[in-house]
């Protein structure tokens, strides 16, 4: 895992039942399933929590905590203490990528371990607006996709309760928050991932939150019974390298916006371009075994991932080398 670039660039390791905090390569020898998390800065405000099941950034400010995504809930606990040992601000917001449950089954315990900016009396004359304070809890953003997947209709039982869905959604391109000093942009990513990612971009801290759409640990997870598609995880990785700055022109020295993936390690935007060049040869591979009228079976058996698997692919797990072959043939065989 990339770690150190520079004197302020380090690795915390949170020592989950010990009540403190184990650094660098020891605590990362004692980190044994669940029972650690690895938290690392990214920039002198802004921090990375890994383990917790997605990627969780983490910004701090006079104005409290935003956090994009909240994990899991196995680990929510885990979290509220690691932004607790690093701050003694309260969380603020918390903005969803998506509503994948290793990034948003935290939600509830998160956010009501927050304080919401919207508290009665907080806001002046006229108190808080109790229709998205959550309760008193820390606010929610995503996209109007993430908020239906993660509630039902009337009558019927909702994956998770009403204290985790967003508090404020979107359908347009782009949602803009203020908060910390810090231009905070939260873009919407329709059919990449899913049909309801979003990635967020710390404007003044130079990061760049992808969420899934970014994965240094394995190909790309395109669920497309969920409006995801090979073309439009294509479009949102472009997305991501265009809003990236490279250190240029002085590739030596440190610097240059610092991506942060759905999973895996801390990145910048040659890795994004690497990544998005490797999901576009393999589109580009089957489409042109597609016109040649062979079938999925064919496909798989051709090994489109070649030269790649090694690096993303895997034979078992929940996300597989023929899961991603499989999404790219039904992504591309589906057009209209």
């Amino acid at each position: 895992m990339k770690i150190a670039r520079s004197g302020w660039l380090f690795a915390l390791s949170v020592a989950l039942g010990a009540g403190g905090w184990a650094v660098g390569a020891d605590a990362r020898q004692n980190q044994r399933g669940g029972e650690a998390l690895e938290v690392l800065q990214v920039q002198p405000n802004f921090y990375m929590i890994a383990g917790a099941g997605g990627n969780i950034a983490v910004q701090i400010g006079p104005d409290g905590v935003v956090l994009v995504d909240a994990g899991s809930a196995a680990a929510a606990d885990q979290v509220v203490a690691a932004v607790k040992r690093l701050t003694d601000q309260p969380v603020r917001y918390i903005i969803n990528t998506s509503a994948d449950a290793d990034h948003v089954g935290g939600n509830e315990r998160v956010a009501r371990a927050g304080v919401s900016l919207f508290a009665a009396g907080n806001l002046g004359p006229g108190g808080g607006n109790t229709a998205i304070n959550n309760g008193g809890a820390a606010s929610i953003v995503g996209t109007e996709k993430v908020l239906l997947r993660m509630s039902a209709p009337t009558g019927q039982q909702a994956l998770y309760p009403s204290t985790a869905w967003p508090t404020e959604t979107f359908t347009r391109k782009q949602k803009n928050l203020y908060l910390n000093r810090e231009g905070i942009e939260v873009i919407s990513q329709p059919a990449a991932h899913t049909d309801g990612d979003s990635i967020v971009l710390f404007r003044r801290s130079d990061v760049l939150v992808t969420g899934d759409i970014f994965d240094t640990t394995r190909f790309p997870v395109i669920d497309v019974e969920r409006g995801g598609s090979i073309q439009g995880e294509i479009d949102a990785l472009n997305r991501i390298v265009d809003l990236a700055i490279p250190s240029i022109p002085l590739p030596f020295q440190d610097g240059g916006t610092q991506v942060v993936p759905g999973h895996g390690r801390i990145s910048e935007q040659a890795e994004a371009v690497e990544y998005r060049d490797m999901v576009t040869v393999i589109r580009d591979v089957v489409e042109d075994m597609i016109k040649r009228g062979m079938t999925l079976e064919q496909i798989r058996a051709a090994s489109p991932t070649k030269g790649y698997t090694r690096r993303y692919g895997s034979s078992s797990g929940p996300w597989t080398t023929n899961n991603f072959v499989d999404a790219v043939y039904k992504s591309l065989t589906s057009k209209k």
